[in-house]
């Protein structure tokens, strides 16, 4: 018999006295023009109190049905809805006269409409890359990773790491969020899971950020964690029950890998050090997730005026005429590994093996 592993505790935070709370609530209402409806936020903040205290955070269900291990348990109609979009794009897009379709992932976090003032370098590749797809016949979907910077009230909010406790605590797609009693609400992924799932080539392109990629593309990297092997059903763990979780992985878990199967392409530029890196562990990921590589030409990184200063590197990309043509490389590569891959004819020789090793 095998023995569940036992469930470690300590370590959480204590609640939130009323005072902090009320001061950590306000802080969105800084602005002078809120002070005439005080006592309409007094009010707003005690059915907030009250659902931090009491922990609700899905406070809309419904019962899951038929199709789940335990239909009388109660869902989120918010996961519930993020799930049926997902099921929905995935048959879209197993289907062979269904438009072939790119997400190209913007990673910097900088755009003209925020604090820098300025479009970044990034965007313009992604803008090239996107002209080549659409010349190739491909559908093209551009993810602004950069929004997350300049939009209002929209966020990727971390993830909590359900995999380490056990892979099916971690539900796909994730049900950590949104959490209303926590106000951890407004959750991007929701529509990025969609969005990743209709795709039959991905091409993440991005600058380096310390030697790392930018917090916004790892940001969306940590979420799609439930992607590769993560658990369709949380009736199964009723929610978020570790010692359950536990017991489902020690008797075998499958580590389904939700995004497998699609092609993809990297472009990593920066203006000092840290390229190869990130071009690494970005194909790294996405080979572990089950993605495949259109082949060396889509693999690519570069440096955009080395040791030069940061005033003038636009000017040292449109002086670059080979990058943009190795940009342009990409994209037709991916295009047409997209192409061969929907008519049966790209190569994968790992395509029916059996991994001894599933994580």
């Amino acid at each position: 018999m095998i023995k569940t592993p036992t469930v470690r505790k300590g370590q959480s935070p204590a609640v939130l006295s009323r005072k902090i709370f009320h001061e950590r609530f306000m802080q969105s209402f800084m602005d002078p023009a809120f002070k005439p409806e005080a006592e309409a936020l007094g009010r707003l903040e005690t059915v907030a109190w009250e659902a931090y205290k009491e922990g609700r955070k899905a406070p809309m269900t419904r019962k899951a049905g038929p199709g789940y291990a335990d239909p009388d348990y109660d869902l989120s109609v918010e996961w519930l809805a993020t799930k049926k979009k997902i099921e929905s794009a995935q048959t879209v897009w197993a289907k062979k006269t269904s438009p072939s379709k790119v997400l190209l992932v913007c990673g910097s976090a900088r755009n003209d409409g925020t604090c820098p003032g300025e479009i970044s370098k990034t965007w313009r590749l992604t803008n090239t890359a996107k002209t080549t797809l659409q010349k190739a016949g491909m559908q093209v979907d551009v993810l602004d990773l950069s929004w997350l910077t300049s939009s209002y009230h929209l966020n990727i909010h971390p993830c909590k790491g359900c995999v380490s406790t056990a892979m099916p605590l971690c539900h796909w797609p994730c049900s950590c969020y949104p959490n209303h009693a926590q106000g951890q609400t407004s959750d991007w992924m929701a529509e990025i899971y969609e969005r990743w799932t209709a795709a039959h080539g991905i091409i993440i392109l991005t600058p380096v950020y310390w030697y790392q990629a930018p917090s916004p593309l790892k940001l969306m990297i940590d979420r799609l964690v439930c992607a590769d092997g993560g658990n369709p059903d949380p009736t199964t763990t009723h929610g978020k029950t570790p010692g359950e979780a536990k017991a489902l992985e020690m008797k075998g878990w499958d580590y389904p890998k939700h995004l497998s199967g699609r092609t993809y392409g990297v472009v990593v530029h920066g203006d000092v050090a840290g390229i190869e890196g990130v071009r690494r562990s970005l194909t790294d990921w996405l080979d572990w997730m089950g993605l495949i590589d259109a082949g060396t030409p889509a693999k690519l990184d570069r440096f955009i005026g080395y040791y030069e200063p940061y005033a003038n590197s636009h000017d040292a990309l449109d002086a670059d005429k080979n990058l943009l043509a190795e940009v342009r490389n990409v994209a037709s590569t991916v295009a047409h590994a997209v192409k061969s891959l929907r008519a049966g004819t790209l190569s994968q020789p790992d395509k029916k093996l059996k991994n001894p090793r599933p994580k």
